[in-house]
């Protein structure tokens, strides 16, 4: 289990170059927003990456995330990453660091591109159903991207991106 710490606590160790600042959300989240000053290690690929600093191998690693249950979560894994060196997690991730006053980086990112899928398929759904009312067959829509979507759901394969590919207008 990590030992938490206060965001306070996080940013004097890592101001005094006590420690060194781990987020471990994924890149989409990092790029909306992180703690100036702390290195990106998304949880998915952790695995892959050494967090020792070759400047300074010894130093302890503080580890947080959203809000902090990511890091409780994956602690045994993150521990093992740490390795011989001291370990911690700041308590409620960078939504404790803000609501301690802390600065923040903030950016401007794109929607992720699962919410973009998302928000077009919503669309088409619900543009099935309301022109269904006009003209009967328009159902045929929402028909058509719900099994799209149980298809790709299922073998991980989207069929609609290659269909796109081959379109007329598409020629690279």
């Amino acid at each position: 289990m990590l030992p938490i710490i206060t965001p306070t606590q996080a940013q004097e160790m890592v101001q005094s170059g006590e420690a060194r600042l781990i987020d471990i959300r994924e890149s989409t989240e990092y790029a909306a927003e992180f703690i100036p000053g702390s290195r990106l290690v998304p949880l998915s690929i952790a695995r892959n990456y050494p967090l020792k600093d070759s400047d300074a191998p010894e130093k302890p690693v503080i580890f947080f995330c959203h809000s902090g249950n990511r890091t409780q979560k994956a602690a045994p894994l993150l521990e093992e990453l740490a390795g011989s060196n001291a370990a911690y997690q700041i308590e409620g991730g960078i939504t404790g660091w803000k609501q301690a006053g802390l600065s923040v980086q903030q950016n401007s990112a794109p929607l992720p591109l699962f919410r973009q899928i998302q928000i077009g398929a919503g669309a088409l759904v619900l543009a099935g159903v309301i022109g269904s009312a006009f003209w009967h067959p328009m159902y045929l829509l929402s028909a058509f991207v719900g099994a799209g979507l149980m298809f790709a759901g299922i073998t991980g394969f989207c069929g609609l991106g290659i269909l796109l590919s081959k379109m007329p207008w598409n020629k690279n």
